[in-house]
């Protein structure tokens, strides 16, 4: 596979929400807005391109019986470092994500990319791999984010879109826990539906 494709991969053909349905955790509890859906994004970009490079940089070099656990400190030592990063730089957006930046630590995206990409792949074609798992990921929070936050607030990235009369009666279920079911689940269908018709096309 070229670098090219390993890079798109990630975003839509093997996106990790669309289509493989892991790190659902962040993609329901953040997406309230597209800010936090942002931040979150780059945070775990972040991660998941330096867990990948050094995981396939030392790959040889890990033991095969502490494989996993060294890659939980791997992933561990870059969380901490955006985690202070943002605590130092992004304290508002820090406060807002909350304990969700610590526990990308257990995000099975990152984890699944480690073991099953990184572990078995060079170091360019792991970097590839990262930046788009990441980028698909980021992706995946904004849509959500975006359909969360203007039904729920009438804004975008904190614009007003839909005016004041609106957001004094916002559909405010939008931004709570069952808006986010909901909207996952139109969402995920939607995507269900047209790989139906793609594989029906291809026939």
């Amino acid at each position: 596979m070229s670098l090219a494709q390993e890079f798109t991969k990630g975003i839509v053909k093997e996106n990790p929400i669309f289509r493989q349905a892991l790190g659902m955790c962040p993609f329901l509890a953040v997406t309230s807005s597209v800010e936090n859906a942002l931040g979150m994004g780059a945070a775990a970009t972040f991660v998941l391109v330096c867990s990948n490079f050094l995981v396939s940089l030392l790959r040889k070099v890990i033991p095969a019986s502490v494989r996993i656990p060294s890659y939980i400190v791997i992933i561990a030592a870059f969380v901490t470092i955006v985690d202070l990063l943002m605590n130092a730089y992004l304290p508002a957006l820090h406060k807002s994500l909350g304990i969700f930046i610590p526990l990308i630590v257990v995000n099975c995206i990152i984890l699944g990319r480690a073991e099953g990409f990184a572990n078995k792949n060079k170091v360019i074609s792991s970097l590839f791999d990262g930046i788009g798992m990441g980028l698909g990921f980021t992706l995946a929070m904004v849509v959500m984010a975006t359909f969360r936050e203007i039904l729920g607030n009438g804004s975008w990235l904190g614009f007003n879109l839909l005016g004041e009369a609106y957001q004094n009666q916002p559909l405010l279920i939008a931004i709570l826990a069952p808006g986010a079911f909901i909207l996952m689940g139109f969402i995920l269908g939607f995507f269900n539906i047209m790989e139906k018709r793609n594989r029906g096309g291809a026939r």
